[in-house]
């Protein structure tokens, strides 16, 4: 049996996407010893400061990886939109002649689903679709208003055509349901989520029990510095109001790092340090030396419905977190995990007064982190989407 998987990112690039793909094509070799599978995918390039050598072709046992090379981008929309243009025209030619017996597709972007489809209609083979963001709920944020508007219909049409190709679709975020169930009423959905990697398993086990009452204390946010997280917009006046009592570390890279920076700069900022991507064994000692992690998303109503995978890696950790979120994912942080507390997103002035109600502890969240594993949560996926041949 053949399968395919298509995705962006696959290890050893840094992001959720590569995470989830990578631990998926392993799940399904272990649910099933006669697969074999194709990853089609990129060469590391989620972030242009990070860059991970990775082979242009490798084989894991029965997982085949061929990574294609995209041109040169800097996070910007135009070119992420010339980089997937270069890559599905590359899988367009790796696939023909071949023969598939399924066909997956895990897309943060539309147009991986788009792409899947068009493949799984090529190869008359079935398509499984896992969706881990709402393209169309955002576009309208994303670009200039007049843009967004005239855009919108266009992809809300590429939507419907891939996921009516699709025989099962997932759902990351039980968020996405009223979106996708509403619009969709005669399809199937499942909702296995994002989920803890091997690298953060035993990292509560070296977890330090006792409260920390000295000043400044030391903030992290690891992640993407993008509009979607809209750093700019809070950090440069919650650092100002909290100076001398924290001390912020940004890690990451993103289309708004450079406008972050020019707002520290203009508001005089002191206490923050930003700090290039880095590899999952670097990264996990900065959230050894960390009293508190930090998450944040942009105030726009799309995000009403995510649940952001970075909430599991920060929850894994047993530290405080500290996380201006709204919607589905703050109500999943206040039901599921012990010593976190939500904000409005941009709300400085709420954000100060939910940091005054965490304790700035270590708490082990052994339940959460078995619930939650990777591991399973892939292997139930694998077993849904071999379900279908």
């Amino acid at each position: 049996m053949r399968l395919l998987l298509l995705t962006l990112f696959f290890e050893p690039d840094l992001c959720p996407g590569s995470f989830r793909a990578t631990a998926l094509a392993k799940a399904l070799c272990e649910v099933d010893s006669s697969i074999e599978i194709d990853v089609l995918t990129t060469l590391p390039h989620r972030y242009s400061s990070y860059c991970a050598d990775a082979p242009l072709t490798e084989k894991w046992d029965r997982i085949n990886i061929h990574r294609i090379e995209l041109p040169a981008h800097k996070n910007r929309m135009f070119d992420q939109s010339i980089s997937f243009w270069s890559f599905s025209r590359q899988v367009r030619t790796f696939i023909k002649g071949k023969h598939y017996d399924l066909i997956f597709a895990t897309s943060s972007r539309l147009m991986t689903s788009v792409l899947g489809a068009w493949v799984a209609s090529r190869s008359k083979a079935p398509l499984y679709l896992d969706i881990r963001d709402i393209f169309v709920d955002t576009i309208k944020d994303v670009l200039p208003k007049y843009s967004g508007f005239l855009a919108k219909p266009f992809f809300a049409s590429l939507e419907s055509w891939s996921i009516k190709r699709a025989r099962k679709v997932n759902l990351v975020s039980k968020g996405f349901a009223s979106y996708f169930e509403d619009r969709y009423p005669m399809h199937k959905f499942s909702y296995f989520t994002n989920g803890i990697d091997d690298d953060f398993l035993n990292f509560q086990s070296q977890a330090k029990q006792e409260t920390n009452s000295n000043l400044p204390i030391r903030i992290v946010y690891a992640g993407n510095i993008g509009e979607g997280q809209g750093l700019h917009l809070i950090l440069p006046q919650l650092s100002k109001r909290l100076e001398g009592r924290v001390n912020f570390v940004v890690i990451g890279d993103g289309s708004r790092k450079k406008l972050l920076k020019e707002h520290l700069k203009s508001i005089g900022a002191s206490n923050v340090q930003l700090m290039a991507p880095m590899s999952r064994e670097l990264l996990l000692e900065e959230y050894k030396k960390a009293d508190v992690l930090f998450l944040h998303l942009n105030k726009y109503a799309a995000f009403e419905k995510v649940l952001p995978s970075k909430i599991f890696e920060y929850a894994a950790t047993g530290k405080p977190i500290w996380a201006g979120i709204p919607g589905f994912s703050a109500k999943f942080v206040l039901s599921e995990i012990n010593n976190a507390v939500v904000f409005p997103p941009c709300d400085e002035i709420a954000a100060e007064i939910a940091l005054d109600s965490l304790i700035i502890q270590d708490s082990p969240r052994v339940d959460f982190v078995e619930k939650f594993s990777r591991i399973n949560i892939c292997k139930e996926l694998a077993k849904d989407i071999l379900s279908l041949i």
